[in-house]
């Protein structure tokens, strides 16, 4: 069971820690409000991401197979919300250092639902379930435990984004770092989504 668990992580953590849009998300938030601030974000994206699994592996992944049509509107409903969030951190007004407390960052709901409807999260989850869950006894059991490491790992892997954004937050105080920073995250965030459909 070690070696199984091991590689769960493993893969947990790569997955999880690979540019995507939440984080990209994440980054931005760390950057412009600071990690304490993003905190919400990622915890959002990673109880979202541990309930993606758990839902895969008690056949949400059967679904998806018998009927396919729903990948496509999830990845339509996904690409909408992820376009609508880079618009909003491209256009987002530079940050007074000084008044920071006085601003948005993300919420929770919007951690969570940028990983909801982020397609490489379903299918890094069905790839994982049917790695580590679906061959294993008892399979319930080992999807318990496959839960528990995917939320650590993105726990881990969202937050060193937003520790990364807040690490080179100090060198946004001029607000035209900031309108560029802002721009270039939206503008990555916007290529995911583009990426993502041409691979489809």
């Amino acid at each position: 069971m070690a070696a199984v668990v091991l590689s769960m992580i493993i893969f947990a953590l790569v997955g999880a820690i690979s540019p995507g849009p939440v984080n990209i998300i994440a980054t931005g938030a760390g950057a412009n409000f600071g990690f304490v601030k993003a905190l919400p974000h990622v915890l959002g994206a990673t109880v979202a991401y541990a309930l993606i699994v758990f839902l895969v592996g008690v056949g949400l992944n059967e679904v998806l197979l018998r009927f396919p049509q729903f990948t496509d509107v999830l990845q339509y409903i996904g690409g909408a919300f992820l376009l609508y969030m880079s618009f909003k951190i491209a256009t987002a007004n530079p940050v007074d250092i000084e008044v920071v407390g006085q601003t948005m960052p993300p919420h929770f709901i919007e951690g969570a639902l940028a990983q909801g409807l982020n397609p490489k999260a379903w299918l890094v989850s069905m790839s994982g379930v049917s790695l580590f869950v679906s061959a294993q006894n008892p399979a319930f059991f080992y999807l318990l435990v496959f839960c528990l490491v995917s939320f650590f790992m993105c726990l881990v892997g969202v937050g060193t984004w937003a520790v990364m954004g807040h690490l080179i937050g100090k060198y946004l105080s001029d607000s035209k770092h900031q309108v560029l920073f802002n721009r270039v995250m939206g503008v990555l965030l916007s290529s995911t989504v583009i990426t993502m459909f041409l691979q489809s």
